[in-house]
């Protein structure tokens, strides 16, 4: 029985790397968006904060110099909540870009994939006929040899 050989190995080889770095390239951008997901949201959290501080400061007494700090601070903050917010924006368009890299790199190497198993397929069914037809030759020159076919 000859040795399999699949002609498209090379490039089954090749598109498995390709995967393998999308797929890493993949979870960093999955990993980021969680950190740039997770910023946000302590960003939130600071600012409903100095909303609840700035809410309550109002009920006691009025300090001008105070209120314009809480508020400068205030106003620091939404605009950390704002960009932390296009930064999460970013890492999930990212994210989207770098999952369709992934799953079109993933198709691609299940093409070969099934190309060679279907390949796979042919070359044993090549070499169960080849083995059958050896012995079949192997048991028509047995039953050649033990009896003759025409007798005299």
């Amino acid at each position: 029985m000859k040795r399999f050989r699949f002609p498209l190995r090379p490039v089954a080889v090749l598109r498995a790397h390709h995967e393998i770095r999308a797929r890493e390239a993949f979870a960093a951008s999955v990993h980021s968006y969680v950190k740039s997901e997770e910023f946000l949201n302590a960003t939130r959290a600071r600012v409903a904060q100095f909303e609840a501080a700035l809410f309550a400061g109002r009920r006691t007494t009025f300090n001008p110099a105070e209120e314009a700090q809480q508020l400068a601070a205030y106003r620091r903050e939404c605009t950390a909540e704002g960009e932390a917010e296009r930064a999460t924006f970013a890492a999930r368009a990212e994210m989207d870009r770098c999952r369709t890299a992934y799953l079109d790199a993933h198709r691609k190497l299940e093409v070969v994939k099934r190309l060679e198993s279907k390949a796979r397929e042919d070359h044993r069914l090549e070499a169960n006929r080849e083995e059958q037809a050896e012995f079949d030759d192997f048991a028509t020159r047995r039953a050649m040899r033990r009896s003759p076919l025409f007798s005299s």
